[in-house]
């Protein structure tokens, strides 16, 4: 073999395996024997370095040259910046950490699985924590339906055109119109459509394609009953002087 004189220490490769089905990048000296080689490649790749044999294929995938005598260093070779080195350990084949289609499988049907002690579901019901504390779930089925009760009634209180104030988490203050009040397609609970007295909204009154009420695009939006006050709450006007606009 026509050895090659090293003109630089390292050299950027690619790598690919039959035993996966990816390709990685790494760098490494070519003061490296082959020897030494095959063993980091074995930590890339999972193929064995003792079946392993690499094949340097150029960047338009035609062969260069196969890395074939351990004790040569790496740039001995012709192996270039941006060259693949491809990997073939005979003793696998590809995917074959990858492909889970021949993999035995555990199955276990629900009766066998409720017998057992040492699962998730049996710690559950020896403490009585989540869906098997009865106890938990009903006190938490009556504040839902305590929270659900209050909400209705506070709908119920309002009704369309009357003044409100709007305090949102998060938000300013804002004032507006009732101009729907009840239940809708994109959130569950009671919801209350506002026409907003400044173009501080999201919407013109509809969501989705689906209209709730009418009013121009950015004066209005839906929010939850609680966040809603009715009552005496006039226009507030601008304090703007003439020399602003």
């Amino acid at each position: 073999m026509a050895y090659q004189v090293v003109t630089e220490s390292l050299v950027n490769v690619f790598i690919s395996s039959n035993c996966t089905s990816f390709t990685s990048e790494k760098k490494f000296a070519k003061d490296l024997t082959i020897a030494d080689l095959k063993s980091k490649l074995e930590l890339i790749t999972g193929a064995s370095s003792i079946s392993m044999s690499i094949t340097v294929f150029d960047s338009k995938d035609n062969k260069v040259c196969d890395l074939d005598d351990n004790a040569a260093l790496l740039g001995s070779y012709h192996v270039d910046t941006g060259m693949r080195l491809h990997v073939v350990d005979t003793s696998k084949t590809r995917d074959e950490f990858e492909n889970l289609a021949n993999v035995e499988k555990f199955e276990m049907s629900k009766e066998e699985y409720a017998k057992r002690d040492d699962t998730v579901q049996s710690f559950l019901k020896r403490n009585r924590l989540g869906k098997y504390n009865e106890e938990e779930l009903k006190k938490m089925e009556d504040e839902k339906s305590k929270l659900e009760a209050e909400e209705k009634q506070m709908a119920e209180a309002m009704k369309v055109d009357d003044r409100c104030e709007v305090k949102a988490p998060g938000a300013m203050t804002r004032r507006g119109t009732v101009r729907f009040v009840g239940q809708v397609h994109f959130k569950t609970g009671y919801w209350v459509g506002v026409q907003y007295d400044e173009p501080l909204g999201k919407n013109d009154g509809s969501v989705d394609g689906k209209r709730y009420f009418k009013c121009p695009e950015k004066y209005g939006g839906f929010v939850k009953v609680a966040y809603v006050t009715v009552g005496d709450f006039p226009e507030e006007d601008l304090d703007v002087s003439e020399d602003e606009m």
